[in-house]
């Protein structure tokens, strides 16, 4: 009996051709789309799901596809949803999800080869949609995959004949890819870039940041418990003691008794205060690789006096030492900046700027303005400044029986009065807030810095790792000759949160917690070894930028790299190579005998089924050998090995033989021992 290779999915072995071709199309499509389901409409998303399973059911039913006036029915009936949903049916969330629906309801007229390949064709352009929407590494991974899966049922289509084993399809999809990959690599290096991460828009990403021009109680608590990578920072030397790793964001001022926001958003009238910084020491050089967040902030090390540098965007420093750009940061990005740990910034003297940081609204946290009139009543206080009174609030969180916790439950209108006298426990923004809240009541300018605190060095790749589980909330109080010092009340409570000590953590995975209790070592190391790879993909694949590019052409020669020096290379690889491709076909057609070249791969392919030959054995001694081993089953190999020696040597009487094309075609059609 003639052997068949094993097909991919063994369960499909005995189905017919038709309704295994379709399933493992529908499964391609489905492995396509998954990432799509949480960024898609819920509808959407179920109504793909349904489309799929009832025309693999169909296919395996082989019952008759839906007439015309279904599919416009239910073309019509999703289209309208998606302008209820999306208000459009254009942009980029309306326009992925019409792709989505007709690649699905495509699938319910797949009856002519021409029908699949338009859904092959849509499914490419789902591979794309998927970068709209995350670049990461496992993105990229998957979707070269579903690449791949594509490319194998696109090969399988053009095999018409008989069964071929989807195995046989794979491979040569795989060889394709192979083949593809240098003319990949050389696009990428050389393809202009018009914009960061190859042009592709991402003006809707949703923000992963996590802060924002304003704070409520509870926000930057549920922010602890992402794990994700907020950025990566690589310093030029040595890197400052963790404790020293102050990252500044917003700048919170205004308080309404329920939240804080940025003075320039609530008071832009009152947002006039100098900043008048003044750096000292040796300076910090660093690059941070920003994680996407939808909003202008430049995340830098406190304190930065100079612009980062950041192609593409341009960036202005706010009276209170945050770094803002024009536009939104909705792709991944790396930029330089210096920074000085020791720093003094603010006015030195009372000025009437002052007042909004002394301001609390009316009616809200009696007792902790009652606290703060003992205090300043206690004679020993009665004339104390700014420096001596700091002391006293953090020596009340560090002996008061204050506690630093993910879960301090929720806190009512009077934040303060809960945390300084009920709860007595908070997260960050809980003591931080409660602190503001104090000095303002004793008539000391303070503020609230959110931002991110500390940090973890991968030991794999060198490069400081910063996470949204290190968000934090600080203060900054004004002291007369100083201007604004950094006071962190957090450290009060909890000296673990700051610098080197134990964090509170995210919860892990099932997986990762079990991982962790077998060997935490082996844990950390993979996980660092993981972030180091999704570093280098950053690093190296996300952020190649048009200075990147004119930087390689320098490193080949050009002086003065531009664009139109870019084109002309590009333009110049792609005609060589046209030219060598098109010289080595010319070669070859003249040094082979096309005949014989497909004669050794018909002796190969029946090696492979245990009939040996010779280069003197004839395609009838071949064929003889077939039949004597495999029957009538080998008819058809028979019959073409046959033509391939009339093809040969018929003689011009003969009746008219098969061209060297035709044969071809059919030996990729035939199917051969294994």
């Amino acid at each position: 009996m003639l052997k068949q290779a094993m097909p991919m999915f063994p369960a499909l072995r005995n189905l017919p051709r038709d309704t295994r071709d379709t399933l493992f199309l529908l499964a391609v499509i489905a492995w396509v789309l998954l990432p799509q389901v949480s960024r898609l409409p819920l509808w959407c998303s179920a109504g793909a799901a349904a489309v799929l399973l009832w025309r693999g059911w169909l296919a395996l039913q082989a019952r008759p596809l839906p007439g015309k006036w279904w599919l416009l029915g239910l073309l019509m009936t999703m289209g309208a949803a998606t302008f209820a949903t999306h208000g459009t049916l254009l942009g980029r969330d309306a326009g992925v999800t019409m792709l989505v629906v007709l690649l699905t309801l495509k699938t319910l007229e797949l009856r002519a080869r021409r029908d699949a390949f338009v859904i092959f064709f849509l499914g490419f352009f789902c591979i794309l949609s998927n970068f709209f929407y995350s670049q990461s590494l496992l993105t990229a991974f998957g979707m070269v995959l579903a690449l791949l899966g594509l490319l194998t049922a696109l090969v399988n289509a053009h095999l018409p004949v008989g069964k071929p084993p989807l195995a046989q399809a794979a491979k040569t999809a795989g060889w394709m890819a192979l083949l593809g990959a240098p003319i990949m690599l050389v696009l990428f290096l050389l393809f202009p870039r018009l914009a960061p991460l190859w042009g592709v828009p991402s003006d809707a990403m949703t923000g992963r940041s996590g802060l924002s021009a304003s704070m409520q109680v509870g926000n930057i608590a549920s922010l602890a418990l992402d794990d994700s990578v907020a950025m990566r920072i690589r310093f030029e030397g040595n890197a400052p003691p963790q404790r020293d790793l102050y990252f500044r964001g917003p700048v919170l001022s205004s308080f309404d008794g329920h939240r804080w926001q940025s003075l320039r958003d609530s008071q832009p009238s009152r947002f006039a205060l100098p900043a008048n910084l003044q750096v000292f020491g040796k300076p910090v050089d660093y690059e941070i690789t920003l994680e996407p967040t939808n909003q202008p902030w430049l995340i830098v090390l406190d304190a930065a006096a100079q612009s980062p540098e950041l192609p593409g965007y341009r960036s202005f420093m706010e009276p209170d030492l945050q770094w803002l750009t024009y536009r939104p940061i909705t792709d991944l990005v790396r930029y330089k900046a210096r920074s000085y740990p020791v720093f003094s910034h603010g006015p030195v003297q009372p000025v009437a700027g002052l007042q909004p940081f002394v301001d609390l609204p009316p009616g809200f946290n009696p007792r902790t303005l009652a606290l703060a009139n003992q205090i300043r009543r206690d004679p020993r206080y009665a004339q104390a400044d700014a420096r001596v009174l700091v002391q006293v609030v953090l020596e009340r969180l560090r002996t008061g029986g204050y506690s630093y916790t993910l879960d301090p439950g929720t806190y009512g209108q009077h934040i303060a009065d809960e945390f300084w006298f009920d709860r007595k426990e908070g997260f960050c923004e809980h003591i931080a807030s409660s602190f503001v809240i104090l000095m303002r009541a004793m008539g000391i300018p303070a503020r609230i810095v959110t931002g991110y605190q500390g940090g973890e060095r991968n030991s794999v790749d060198g490069f400081w790792i910063v996470r949204q589980s290190d968000a934090h909330a600080w203060a900054e109080v004004w002291q007369t000759g100083q201007g604004w010092v950094r006071v962190d009340p957090t450290a009060a409570v909890a000296p673990g949160r700051i610098g080197t000590f134990q964090r509170l953590a995210a919860p892990q995975g099932v997986v990762a917690q079990a991982l962790g209790n077998f060997s935490p070592t082996l844990a950390a190391q993979m996980r660092a070894v993981w972030e180091a790879v999704n570093n280098s993909w950053n690093q190296h694949v996300l952020n190649y930028t048009q200075g990147r590019q004119l930087d390689l052409l320098k490193r080949i020669g050009f002086e003065s790299p531009n664009w139109q020096d870019l084109s002309y290379l590009l333009i110049a690889i792609v005609v060589v190579a046209s030219l060598l491709g098109a010289a080595w076909a010319l070669w070859e057609r003249t040094q082979h005998d096309p005949w014989l070249r497909l004669l050794g791969r018909a002796r190969k392919r029946l090696a492979q089924g245990g009939i040996d030959s010779t280069a003197a054995t004839s395609p009838r001694q071949l064929a003889r050998q077939l039949l004597a081993r495999y029957g009538s089953q080998a008819q058809p190999l028979h019959d073409w090995l046959m033509a391939l020696e009339l093809q040969r040597y018929a003689s011009s009487s003969a009746s008219q033989p098969m061209d060297l094309t035709e044969l071809r075609k059919k030996f990729s059609q035939l199917t051969w021992p294994a």
